[in-house]
């Protein structure tokens, strides 16, 4: 199977089936992400044990690559400390917009399915955004963007 078909293979089977969407009563965590170019709107909730994701979810509006995105997001992380958690959410926008070299060491598994995204530079907002969401959500800011301006993962981003 080649890398594009499996990529096309995993959005679909996230975006139909999507893992851990919902809500979670008395969240510990949340934010909200909002793509104003595309119109994808995330809510990520997660309670905190300690430094450990125990339990995450999501739900909103957005387009399949946005769910697939988030749907993986939240099955890789759980379970993982906030420190990991971060380093999955660098490593994945440094791969979604192409400053990752796959080839060497890295911690993103199987979601480098998600490494063809940088092709598609229209597409990049959508697959970030729930990891944007995640971010903010860790550091307890309630709302993100992907054009807030005074956001540090925003000048990452770029225009893409």
């Amino acid at each position: 199977m080649s890398t594009k078909s499996l990529y096309q293979e995993v959005i679909l089977d996230h975006n139909r089936k999507p893992r851990n969407y919902g809500t979670l009563d008395n969240a510990s965590h949340h934010a909200v992400g909002h793509n104003p170019l595309c119109g994808d709107h995330l809510d990520i909730e997660l309670n905190l044990d300690g430094e450990r994701i125990d339990s995450i979810a999501f739900h909103g509006e957005s387009c399949a690559i946005c769910k697939a995105s988030a749907s993986m997001m939240t099955t890789v992380v759980k379970g993982k400390t906030r420190a990991d958690a971060e380093t999955l959410i660098h490593e994945f926008r440094d791969m979604a917009i192409g400053k990752l070299n796959l080839d060497g060491a890295h911690h993103l598994g199987r979601l480098t399915v998600f490494a063809g995204v940088r092709d598609l530079p229209t597409r990049v907002k959508c697959a970030i955004l729930p990891w944007h969401t995640l971010q903010a959500a860790l550091n307890s800011v309630t709302a993100t963007s992907t054009e807030a301006e005074d956001d540090p993962m925003h000048a990452s981003i770029g225009d893409a």
